[in-house]
């Protein structure tokens, strides 16, 4: 599973992500950035005079997600979406804020943290929060497969508690061994068995071998027929 550092890493890599919160049972969105970690979790800010704020504060939670290194979206001959090879990351969980006195001890140790400190006072509305409980997904795509012979690996992670549910669908021992789900899978995802098994890392959850099984052995992960 990927450790706090290899989610941040990946997270900075990218830059500016997007960050969610629910506000009035809507959701809202806006660009930020994560800009230290440590074995607590993952750090951000803004100012108690935005609306971020007050959402961070009343929900006690957060979801982040962004795209690497294209957001571009091409189109082929037939006009059917193209991407460049890259990854997404999403991550949510439960969030808290932290003082003064904690951002201080930590940039005694860690000189990612002396920004945070150096905002506060030059801005004092500036707040820090720690994305300190969470999960989330690293899904890296290669539609084309032009590094590798498929098209997706896909891991989920966890830190501080959370469960995960693992990825990709499965197949129940209802599955009657005829090969449909294989034919009709594009993610190279399923290995014939008895019962037929889905390589969760692989499989898209596209759901082309869900509505294509006649025994009905695929579970739905969403609403079933």
């Amino acid at each position: 599973m990927m450790t706090i550092q290899e989610i941040y890493e990946k997270f900075d890599q990218i830059g500016c992500v997007t960050f969610s919160t629910v506000s009035d049972g809507r959701v809202e969105s806006r660009i930020a950035h994560f800009f230290a970690y440590d074995e607590d979790g993952l750090y951000f800010r803004t100012m108690t005079v935005k609306p971020f704020y007050k959402q961070l504060k009343e929900s006690g939670n957060v979801t982040v997600c962004g795209m690497y290194p294209n957001t571009e979206v091409m189109h082929n001959e037939q006009n059917l979406p193209s991407f460049h090879p890259g990854y997404t990351i999403r991550i949510g969980g439960d969030i808290r804020e932290l003082s003064m006195e904690e951002m201080e001890k930590k940039a005694e140790h860690n000189r990612d943290f002396n920004v945070a400190v150096y905002d506060v006072k030059k801005y004092p509305a500036t707040r820090i929060f720690v994305l300190y409980r969470a999960k989330g997904e690293y899904y890296d795509f290669d539609y084309a497969k032009e590094h590798r012979d498929h098209k997706l690996e896909r891991e989920r992670f966890s830190y501080g508690g959370m469960e995960i549910v693992p990825p990709g669908l499965k197949i129940t021992d209802q599955c009657i061994g005829c090969g449909k789900c294989k034919t009709v899978c594009t993610f190279d995802a399923i290995v014939p068995g008895s019962p037929y098994r889905i390589m969760g890392n692989r499989c898209d959850e596209c759901g082309n071998c869900y509505v294509n099984c006649p025994a009905k052995a695929i579970v739905s992960k969403g609403l079933s027929d």
